[in-house]
């Protein structure tokens, strides 16, 4: 796989830190887990093919123990806010003096400076400070945030991702890590640049929920078909739409134009009405096969038994019967290869992954009678 051979510390957090984990994971890398210690569960739901490691990093002999593990590998994951690493003396200063080699990536909402840098947040706040919240919703409503999706994954995770892929890269041609400052804020602007570059296309011109993309023109949205399910249309081009009226079996002379953005209420209610008149396979049949942009919209437990998405192999099982994305980008010679056998158990592979970073069993032993590590080894699965 493109990542194998990838040494990662992933310090344990929510959401971001491990979709990020699991994008390394997916692609080869090898990821330990670090967990605070007498945490009786774990929130990670994205924790395939990942090692567990629990340390009690508030106390110096469990700092050190991070820090010999962080001295042999490649990346660290650090997803706490502004300052916690510095206290607990963990900061890049730090560590980095032991591996000059190490990227060190930081993956925070505010950044690490700033007047925000040490103020909580979540999701829809750092989409909020990023603009594009403001340009999210339908017209005469509140914004609205598109679950936890562009903050905490793709300008968070995501990004963070990419920058420590192209640190590696770099580093190849000059031998030395570096700090990888991973702003959610930031990432999401980023993700939605498209909306700042294109504001002298006239694409934004009027009310939010009002323009062409965010739910005002009627080929450029969700109607609900006559079983209750929905179908998606995004028939922008005139060759595009042209099927789309086809389809509807409508009749173009008797309609308002496209463009007609005065008309585009009217032309709605006419969508609605004959979406209405049909269920969503019947209107699947219709469309399957044109021009016209129309798809249906497909729940989580439907999108792997839809057709083309079986015949890609977009979905995967796991051990347990979960489904899952397959890792994406599909890479020709050196595809990802996600574990399928589920997460880690919370400390499963303490005892391992120190043993495998020189230390003794009696080292081991007295680290664990003195609470700085945890180790489940009865509890893992064979």
């Amino acid at each position: 796989m493109a990542l194998a051979g990838i040494r990662v510390i992933e310090l344990a957090g929510l959401a971001p830190a491990p979709f990020c984990g699991m994008i390394l994971s997916d692609f080869g890398a090898k990821v330990i887990r670090v967990d605070r210690t007498k945490a009786s569960m774990t929130v990670d739901v994205q924790s395939r093919g990942k090692q567990s490691v629990v340390l009690d990093l508030k106390k110096p002999e469990g700092a050190a123990v991070l820090k010999r593990l962080c001295a042999e590998s490649d990346v660290l994951i650090e997803p706490f806010r502004n300052g916690v690493m510095e206290k607990l003396g963990l900061g890049p200063n730090e560590i980095l003096k032991d591996n000059p080699r190490l990227i060190y990536a930081r993956l925070t909402g505010f950044a690490q400076s700033g007047s925000y840098a040490k103020v909580a947040g979540h999701d829809i706040n750092y989409v909020a400070m990023s603009g594009l919240l403001s340009m999210l919703g339908r017209h005469n409503e509140n914004p609205y945030a598109p679950l936890n999706l562009l903050a905490d994954f793709a300008g968070g995770g995501l990004i963070c991702a990419m920058g420590i892929v192209l640190a590696l890269l770099e580093r190849v041609k000059s031998g030395q890590g570096q700090v990888i400052d991973t702003s959610m804020v930031e990432g999401a602007a980023y993700v939605g640049s498209f909306l700042w570059k294109s504001q002298n296309l006239g694409l934004w011109n009027r009310s939010r929920g009002e323009n062409m993309l965010d739910s005002g023109a009627p080929f450029y949205e969700t109607y609900k078909t006559a079983d209750g399910k929905y179908m998606a249309v995004g028939a922008i081009e005139p060759q595009f739409y042209e099927e789309l009226i086809k389809g509807l079996d409508l009749d173009s002379s008797q309609l308002p134009l496209q463009m007609s953005f005065s008309d585009w209420p009217e032309l709605k209610r006419i969508f609605t009405e004959t979406f209405a008149s049909k269920t969503q396979a019947e209107w699947s049949k219709i469309f399957d096969g044109t021009d016209a942009c129309v798809t249906p919209v497909l729940s989580l437990d439907e999108v792997s038994s839809h057709p083309h998405n079986r015949e890609r192999g977009s979905f995967i099982v796991d051990a347990q019967g979960e489904i899952s994305p397959r890792p994406a980008p599909l890479l020709s010679r050196t595809p990802a290869m996600p574990c399928l056998s589920g997460g880690p158990l919370i400390g499963e592979h303490t005892d391992l992954v120190l043993a495998e970073h020189g230390y003794s069993k009696d080292e081991i032993a007295k680290l664990q009678s003195s609470g700085i590590i945890e180790c489940n080894k009865t509890k893992s699965r064979l």
